[in-house]
């Protein structure tokens, strides 16, 4: 990216940060299948030693939009999906920081701040996120026309376990977990998977798995959660971005989904770093390369509008 495109981000995204955000509860009445929230399980933001914000214990799930300047804004959307391991919830390097690029290039950005499985909240852990996730893309596009979105343009994104969280809705869209009385198409128009979780048969991230289906998932449970096995000709086209040596979630997490996207001849991009571990969110230090840019340039490819030269 060049020093002026870099000079006009930043500025940008200051002005942004100043704006307040509107905030939509995902559910405007009580939440199906959850129990009533203990007084101890308080939603809680902490600011971690590295300055970005961690939050934990979410019973209220929530979209806070961040709306493209409607001079740029091309009707492309995206729902954010923080990583955080279903423990947790990095909300801003992997979410609020997120929204204020795609901003910057015309896309207007939902960041989701998804309930993080609980037996304390939820009556079935095993299937309240993909309650969650389906929720999202529901009211977004039956809100469409009041962001100023396509709905045919509405894509989703998740880092880590939100990469899980992302890919599981892109997997398991048609399996209905709300009410859809419109019969809004669930199913997202693309997904962006940064250093994702995506296999809870090979290469699994076990605490994850754990959070999320307990101590010993059966085998049938495995499968359902492992993206990469239920790829078919209506799975949305992807893009990954995964670091070689990332130790935490290793990059056959991506590999195995592109690997299955490519075999369904559904447009897949994985985009390797040699280095940057996990969690680096927008920027990894060890590399000149953004991949955000290529990612957009993708995005351009696939005929999602973005605003830039990429």
């Amino acid at each position: 990216m060049a020093k002026s495109s870099i000079l006009f981000v930043l500025i940008f995204m200051t002005v942004q940060f100043s704006k307040a955000q509107e905030v939509i509860p995902l559910y405007s009445d009580s939440i199906p299948g959850a129990k009533p929230t203990p007084s101890s399980y308080v939603e809680n933001t902490e600011t971690r030693t590295n300055g970005t914000l961690s939050v934990t214990k979410v019973s209220i799930p929530t979209l806070t939009v961040f709306e493209a300047p409607k001079n740029i804004a091309t009707g492309t959307a995206i729902i954010i999906c923080p990583g955080g391991g279903y423990g947790a919830l990095a909300f801003s390097h992997e979410g609020t920081d997120v929204a204020k690029r795609f901003n910057a290039i015309g896309v207007t950005a939902f960041v989701l701040k998804y309930r993080l499985p609980s037996d304390q909240i939820m009556v079935d852990k095993t299937y309240a996120l993909l309650q969650d996730a389906q929720k999202a893309i529901y009211l977004v596009r039956k809100d469409a026309k009041k962001y100023g979105i396509k709905s045919n343009k509405v894509g989703i994104m998740g880092f880590s376990a939100g990469g899980h969280f992302a890919s599981t809705l892109a997997s398991h869209y048609s399996d209905l977990k709300i009410a859809n009385p419109e019969k809004i198409d669930l199913r997202p128009s693309f997904a962006v998977l940064v250093y994702p979780v995506i296999s809870f048969e090979e290469s699994v991230h076990t605490g994850t798995m754990k959070n999320l289906l307990g101590p010993n998932p059966s085998d049938s449970l495995k499968k359902y959660f492992s993206a990469n096995e239920n790829v078919n000709k209506k799975t949305p086209p992807m893009y990954f971005v995964h670091a070689k040596d990332d130790k935490t979630v290793p990059v056959a997490n991506s590999e195995l989904m592109h690997q299955a996207l490519l075999a369904a001849k559904i447009p897949s991009n994985l985009m390797y770093y040699e280095k940057g571990g996990h969690g680096f969110g927008l920027i990894n230090k060890t590399s000149d390369i953004d991949w955000f840019n290529l990612m957009a340039g993708w995005l351009k490819v696939q005929k999602f509008k973005v605003k830039g030269d990429f």
